[in-house]
């Protein structure tokens, strides 16, 4: 495991503050741990992979390596929207089947990095919520409105599982 991993998977058990990166989709709030986050890019040219899963299904040149790009709104059952002029890809570094693995996340909009508080956080309910619960780390609540904090792990294993197992 590499040590960024190491550091996303227990940050919230030893730390009361994580530092994040605040992005929209859909009209909703997420965070990503900063430590994960490379770069934060204007849109690039798209090739598709045939046959991929619609959650992944394109892939961008970044520095010279060919990387996925994932759409997390059709992870969390979203509709998929149009890029506008605040449209940005985030590349991230997660450690998938004990690899270093580099990703790119379309967003509609970056917003800031700032400090979410573990005493502000709380799990996500189990009933109500319109998303996979264990699609969640946490919800923040800042202000009037909460931050979530999705479970990349979950969501790309998952979604791995869900490809490798059809025929």
């Amino acid at each position: 495991m590499s040590a960024v991993a190491e550091r996303l998977d227990h940050h919230w058990d030893y730390a009361d503050e994580v530092e994040v990166l605040t992005f929209d989709m859909n009209g909703e709030t997420f965070a990503l741990e900063a430590v994960i986050v490379q770069e934060i890019l204007d849109l690039l040219p798209e090739t598709a992979v045939p046959g991929a899963q619609p959650f992944v299904a394109s892939v961008i040149n970044f520095r010279g390596k060919v990387i996925p790009l994932a759409d997390l709104r059709l992870a969390f059952g979203m509709e998929a929207t149009e890029a506008t002029i605040d449209s940005r890809i985030i590349v991230i570094e997660i450690d998938l089947e004990g690899e270093a693995t580099l990703v790119g996340l379309r967003t509609d909009k970056v917003n800031e990095v700032t400090t979410l508080s573990k005493t502000a956080s709380e799990p996500p309910p189990s009933v109500g919520m319109r998303w996979r619960a264990d699609y969640i780390n946490c919800l923040v609540k800042r202000g009037g409105e909460f931050i979530i904090l999705p479970n990349l792990r979950e969501i790309f294993s998952a979604r791995h599982e869900a490809s490798g197992s059809a025929t």
